[in-house]
């Protein structure tokens, strides 16, 4: 019997279930939409005969022609030709309505279509994460990220990161504005928020939890909040970035005028309204991966805790899924668990007392 060790074992697990779920894709939308009844087994000689007839239907749709699908693919217009012919005598249905003129989806073949560039992105992705396996990560990673959430919880991730993968070199970046990735370069960017649908692909990272919060010194002089209106009494230390329209009583409740008027001290950084909230200037809206050390310390403690809006989300969003660097997968396969779950920072939070 071989041998396999349980890193090895554990990645031809993940791959194997990978397959099946590709199979899975072909059996189950294929058959029930274009088949109907087709047996799977009888195919067009290989597998690769078959992956490759579908790539060949998939580009003489996309490029218009054969004889453009047929450069595409560095192929005759009659082997495409013959690929596409057995694919749909096999199919037991015709794809491509045919004239001397242009080529057409029949009806069936729109549907195979969609289904056939799943299937064949799923396959490439596949193909690429093996490849990558056989190679050690390496070249420049450029990544974006929140300055507060970099200064904070970054430099141990990206040192441990490094030991892991000694050839590839780190290009950190911080800003609090959102980066476009495509154009200024970057890998990957870190996002904070709740996230719009966009044609980036995000992986969530970890939840960040979000308190209002203030010193006890500060309560001690002007009180604890009670309720959401006892706000309008106190001083407010506002962040500039803060999404207001994020859901939640309390993103609701700053929105109003009364408590925008008592929005005494604005500034773009968590760190600085951090420490003037120690200082005693007023009460904060802010990630608990900021204040964390405060408020498990107990320089701050968090306020009305029953209108704790629901956690946001740190993301690594990246442009691509097709052909992903390598590099860029191991960076976000280390990250995911990296911080723990909960994250470490949510640890021994205090509460401001109920009298």
């Amino acid at each position: 019997m071989i041998k396999i060790n349980s890193v090895e074992n554990d990645i031809g697990t993940l791959y194997y279930q990978r397959y099946k779920r590709v199979s899975s894709v072909i059996l189950n939308n294929y058959q029930h939409t274009v088949y109907n009844g087709f047996d799977i087994k009888r195919n067009i000689g290989t597998d690769m005969d078959r992956i490759d007839a579908m790539r060949a239907f998939v580009a003489v749709v996309t490029e218009g022609s054969f004889s453009k699908a047929a450069i595409t693919m560095q192929l005759s217009p009659q082997l495409v030709s013959k690929y596409v012919a057995k694919l749909e005598e096999e199919l037991h249905t015709r794809l491509l309505n045919r004239t001397t003129r242009k080529v057409s989806l029949t009806e069936a073949g729109s549907q195979y279509f969609t289904h056939a560039q799943q299937v064949l992105l799923s396959i490439d992705e596949m193909a690429s994460q093996l490849g990558g396996l056989q190679q050690h990560p390496k070249g420049v990673l450029r990544i974006s990220a929140p300055v507060s959430f970099a200064l904070k919880h970054m430099a141990k991730l990206i040192t441990d990161f490094q030991e892991r993968y000694p050839s590839v070199t780190v290009d950190l970046q911080l800003s609090d504005r959102k980066v476009d990735i495509v154009e200024e370069g970057f890998d990957i960017a870190l996002r904070i928020g709740q996230l719009q649908s966009s044609s980036l692909i995000a992986k969530q990272i970890a939840p960040i939890r979000v308190v209002l919060c203030a010193s006890p010194e500060y309560l001690k002089a002007h009180g604890t909040p009670k309720q959401l209106e006892d706000l309008e009494s106190h001083r407010y230390l506002h962040y500039s970035y803060m999404n207001v329209d994020t859901k939640g009583q309390i993103y609701k409740y700053l929105k109003t005028k009364q408590f925008k008027e008592r929005s005494v001290f604005h500034s773009n950084n968590g760190d600085v309204l951090v420490e003037a909230a120690i200082a005693g200037g007023g009460l904060i809206l802010q990630p608990t991966f900021i204040a964390s050390e405060a408020l498990s310390t107990g320089k701050l403690v968090v306020v009305l805790p029953e209108y704790e809006p629901s956690p946001l989300g740190l993301y690594a969003v990246y442009a691509h899924r097709k052909l992903l660097p390598h590099k860029v997968r191991c960076f976000i396969d280390f990250m995911t668990n990296y911080y723990g779950t909960p994250p470490y920072w949510d640890e021994n939070i205090a509460y401001a007392p109920n009298d």
